[in-house]
């Protein structure tokens, strides 16, 4: 083995006549870093050239409002709406809620439940202190007024992003939810997707989708009046719109590609490592990540098996295969210690610890949007399920950012109510940090209740 870790590849049969190729490396840890594991962690947040284009329709849809959104929906995805269908009616909605499947319903009202309890619980409770002399210091928390919530369409309509978003924000207070989302080229939207935005407290639901959506939420239109917050993960266009309009809203955080990390060792299942893996490789970009660091080196040896073997059997192989061949990356180490902190430099959107105590080894995790610990707990439950938000940072962000919370949708509030004790004390402090920074005034308004020290 190169000391420097280089890249040893697997070549593995797939079908007759192909071939996946799977890199399997291996790194000694305390070295530097090998050069395939920087190659598969380089994610790019910012796309210049998105940002470009997002920039000339965010301007085109502050300026003229309605008619840019319509005439950019109908250039980008070939559809041609009016101001007045923009909007979701509510007959499109009841009709759309009758034809769900009941089996879909059911499962709908058994995760709403689940992310529901979870949502309240976290939920940010006010706080109070003493402040010394009688008064009282603290924070209180109230809803936002208005949020926006964007649900990425495509390919893979995510009715599952409706209840990580708009769920949190019902549970926060929030009295008016918004949504936008793409829809067919014949103007329609999954009706799952209407039924679970409906369900989760969305009064207003647009068939707008791209940059045209972003701008639409944040600075208004002609028919739909701009809102405080927009949450929800999008493609490269969608992503560059949302930074360029921080500011004069607030944002969830700036999400890209999916990713996962999974750290195993020699008692993971090898067909349980690789199916998790590969969940990760089918969004569709190409530009998804998936890494696995192991200290067996038997088990990465058939997870490379397993994962061309499992590619072939799934609907979406050839967006697994686009991954697979430049952003699935298998890494052996000498320990688990050293497997953790690649981890930790790779800061996943989700990370998996499949070993014999994972939660000895949760301890340690310092960089990830999202754990789950042992076996039973596969990444796809966090995207459907279990109860904390599936929306999550990506692309190296998990090392300074944290996934959508309940307390995101609200405001925080401090307060202060001194007693006349509490100020006399702090006085001193008061007139030196104001000489100090020149601003007399500061002083003045504090001085001015003690008119027994001296004049004001």
């Amino acid at each position: 083995m190169n000391p420097a870790g280089t890249a040893r590849s697997a070549s593995i049969d797939l079908v007759p006549n192909e071939r996946m190729k799977l890199r399997v490396i291996e790194w000694k840890g305390r070295m530097p870093l090998p050069s395939a594991f920087r190659a598969a962690a380089e994610r790019r947040a910012f796309n210049p050239a998105a940002e470009r284009a997002a920039a000339r329709i965010l301007e085109d849809v502050r300026l003229r409002g309605d008619s840019a959104v319509a005439k950019w929906t109908a250039k980008l995805d070939g559809v041609k709406l009016t101001p007045s269908r923009f909007r979701v009616s509510r007959a499109e909605v009841a009709r759309a809620c009758r034809s769900v499947d009941r089996s879909f319903i059911n499962a709908v009202e058994r995760i709403m439940e689940r992310v529901a309890r979870f949502a309240d619980a976290e939920k940010p409770r006010p706080l109070t202190i003493p402040s010394g002399h009688g008064g009282r210091l603290g924070e209180i928390f109230k809803p936002l007024d208005r949020v926006g919530i964007y649900v990425p369409g495509g390919s893979a309509p995510l009715a599952s992003t409706v209840l990580m978003t708009a769920v949190f924000a019902r549970a926060a207070g929030v009295p008016e939810i918004v949504a936008c989302t793409p829809c067919s080229r014949n103007g329609t939207i999954a009706p799952e997707l209407i039924y679970c935005l409906r369900r989760s407290g969305a009064e207003e639901i647009y068939r707008i989708g791209g940059p045209q959506a972003i701008g639409m939420m944040a600075y208004g239109t002609q028919t739909v009046k701009p809102v405080q917050k927009i949450v929800g993960p999008g493609g490269p266009f969608v992503t560059a719109a949302k930074r360029l309009v921080y500011g004069l809203v607030s944002l969830d955080l700036v999400a890209g590609p999916s990713e996962i990390a999974i750290l195993a060792d020699d008692s993971a299942d090898p067909r349980l490592v690789a199916a998790d893996l590969l969940s990760q490789c089918e969004h569709g970009s190409g530009e998804e990540r998936a890494l696995l660091v192991t200290d067996s080196r038997p088990l990465a040896e058939a997870v490379a098996i397993e994962i061309p073997r499992q590619t072939a059997l799934l609907s979406r192989r050839d967006s697994v295969r686009r991954v697979t061949a430049s952003g699935l990356l298998i890494v052996v180490v000498p320990d688990l210690a050293s497997g953790m902190a690649l981890c930790n430099a790779f800061a996943p959107e989700h990370f998996e610890i499949i070993t014999r105590n994972p939660r000895r080894w949760l301890r340690e995790v310092r960089c990830a949007g999202a754990v789950f610990l042992g076996p039973w707990s596969p990444e796809s439950a966090g995207d459907y399920a279990a109860g904390p938000s599936h929306v999550l940072p990506t692309g190296g962000a998990a090392a300074m950012f944290s996934g959508l919370r309940t307390s995101d949708f609200m405001r925080r509030i401090s307060f202060v109510e001194f007693t006349r004790r509490d100020l006399q004390s702090a006085l001193p402090d008061i007139e030196a940090m104001g000489k100090a920074e020149g601003l007399d005034a500061h002083v003045r308004s504090a001085r001015a209740r003690f008119p027994e020290a001296g004049r004001p």
